[in-house]
C-alpha cells in the first residue's frame, strides 16, 4: 500500500522538530501546519529510516478509538 492510498485525513506532512532517543524506543515529534504530533517508534526503526531533526516526513495516524467530550 502506498502513502497516497491511505485516507488523506489521517496524514500530516511536516518536519521532525525533536527526537528523544532511548536504547529501545524513541519519541519523534513532527511539526505540521496544524500543530505538533508525536510518535513512539523503535530506536532501530529510527536508525534504519535515517530520521533526523529536520527530516521531511508524513505522520500517519491510525487510531482504533477516539473519544470526544463536549466542553
Amino acid at each position: 500500500m502506498t502513502i497516497a492510498a491511505i485516507n488523506a485525513r489521517n496524514q500530516f506532512r511536516g518536519h521532525i522538530i525533536e527526537i528523544i532517543e532511548s536504547p529501545v524506543v524513541s519519541e519523534v515529534v513532527v511539526g505540521t501546519p496544524f500543530g505538533s504530533v508525536a510518535s513512539v517508534i523503535t530506536t532501530r526503526s529510527l536508525k534504519e529510516l535515517g530520521l533526523k531533526v529536520g527530516s521531511e516526513v508524513v505522520a500517519i495516524v491510525k487510531a482504533t478509538e477516539v473519544s470526544i467530550a463536549k466542553l
